[in-house]
Formats: C-alpha cells, sequence, structure tokens
C-alpha cells in the first residue's frame, strides 16, 4: 500500500502558524497532483487546497486562508496555514493523484493515495 507521509502538525496557541509538508518515499509525488483535505471531529473530510504537478494550478477556495505549494526537487508539498484559529482544529490528510480525466481536485475519492494524517490543534 502506497502511503503518502504528513508531518508539521501540533498543538498551537490561536493566531500560531503552522507549515504542513506532504512526502512519500514511495511515490515520486512530483509526478502528482496532490491536494489536501482536513477533517474535524464529527465531520466529514473537508477539501483545502490542491495544485497541479507543475504548480500551474491552484485551486484553494480559501486562498486568503491557506497557501498551497510544492518543491519537486524536495518532492514535497506543503500548506501553510497562517493565523491559525479553534476552528482549524482537524486532522490535515494530503492525498496524490495523476492527472486524469476522472480527478477533481476537491473530491477525495478521486484520490489514489493519502496518507495517515497530521493532526492540528489549536487553542484560544
Amino acid at each position: 500500500q502506497v502511503r503518502l507521509v504528513e508531518s508539521g502538525g501540533g498543538s498551537v496557541h490561536a493566531g500560531a502558524s503552522l507549515r504542513l509538508s506532504c512526502a512519500s518515499a514511495e511515490v515520486t509525488l512530483s509526478r502528482y497532483a496532490v491536494g489536501w483535505f482536513r477533517q474535524a471531529p464529527g465531520n466529514e473530510r473537508k477539501f483545502v487546497a490542491a495544485i497541479s504537478r507543475l504548480s500551474d494550478h491552484v485551486w484553494n477556495p480559501e486562498s486568503g486562508r491557506f497557501t498551497i505549494s510544492r518543491d519537486n526537487d524536495k518532492e514535497t508539498v506543503y500548506l501553510q496555514i497562517p493565523s491559525l484559529k479553534p476552528e482549524d482544529t482537524a486532522v490535515y490528510y494530503c492525498g496524490a493523484n495523476l492527472h486524469t480525466p476522472s480527478w477533481a481536485p476537491d473530491l477525495d475519492d478521486t484520490y489514489a493515495y493519502f496518507g495517515q494524517g497530521t493532526q492540528v490543534t489549536v487553542s484560544s
């Protein structure tokens, strides 16, 4: 089972910033589009942002809050979250998929691979 690995989460106070990372030792991540999703307790997993393989397309409905980027030389995709709020508390997952006609950046069931998630907890 191919896995992605998320890192960078933690327990922080409101107003802090975090940069989450997504990498994989099993796939060449630079070949894939990558998306970030988050799941708060008791809620469904929700789309946050996605980025194309060459960073020429970004899907980011909350671009004022989240910044997605990637460094293909480092085979890593990032999600920057400034000014964290308690409602940002969730498990954050990254997913990867090739650019295929069936892939939709905001639909997690169209991704081939996901990681185990990284917990972000924001206290007020």
